[in-house]
């Protein structure tokens, strides 16, 4: 397995960086549905714990909403750990415009 820690700051109250950070998960079902599986979050107040599946890799990590930043870490597969710099981009990408 790859570690991968993502740290967005922001500039919202926590309670609505979490509301948001809860739609993340919500819209990644929605919008990649035909790769995205076995979606499963389980949160307790502001951490998270989170595990999927993509194109048939598992992947879990956690999530801790912060009162100026929100920190995502996950594992990744040695098979996926070669785009580890693509998936991190897109984390802080999607997570910078909820965020904003």
């Amino acid at each position: 397995m790859s570690n991968l820690n993502v740290e967005i700051p922001h500039q919202l109250s926590k309670e609505e960086a979490l509301g948001r950070i809860k739609n993340l998960l919500v819209n990644l079902k929605q919008e990649q549905k035909d790769i995205v599986s076995d979606i499963k979050e389980e949160w307790s107040g502001d951490r998270g714990s989170f595990s999927f599946s993509a194109k048939g890799f598992e992947l879990s990590g956690d999530i801790q909403v912060n009162d100026t930043n929100v920190i995502i870490n996950a594992q990744l597969p040695f098979a996926v750990a070669l785009f580890k710099g693509a998936i991190q981009n897109i984390i802080e990408q999607r997570a910078k415009a909820l965020l904003a």
